[in-house]
């Protein structure tokens, strides 16, 4: 069976699954579940981003509002 029919399956099972069904299958997968939610940085890309914000706070580079990235990213303003 492949994993998507497995999912559809769950999906289903889970849709009509009483309470404490439900809470069951939550306490066994919810490590699982609450890391697929985190993200996690690279020793490589800390660093960068360390770099990057040591540059930012001691004024090393030019910061912009949200509004002028978001008009940036359209192309009605140069950086």
């Amino acid at each position: 069976m492949t994993a998507l029919a497995i999912r559809q399956k769950l999906m289903i099972y889970l849709a009509d699954a009483d309470d404490s069904t439900v809470k069951a299958i939550y306490t066994l997968l919810k490590n699982d579940i609450k890391e697929a939610g985190t993200f996690k940085l690279t020793e490589e890309q800390r660093q960068i981003l360390e770099e990057e914000h040591h540059l930012h706070i001691t004024g090393q580079t030019k910061s912009y509002t949200r509004e002028e990235a978001g008009q940036i990213i359209r192309g009605q303003r140069g950086f």
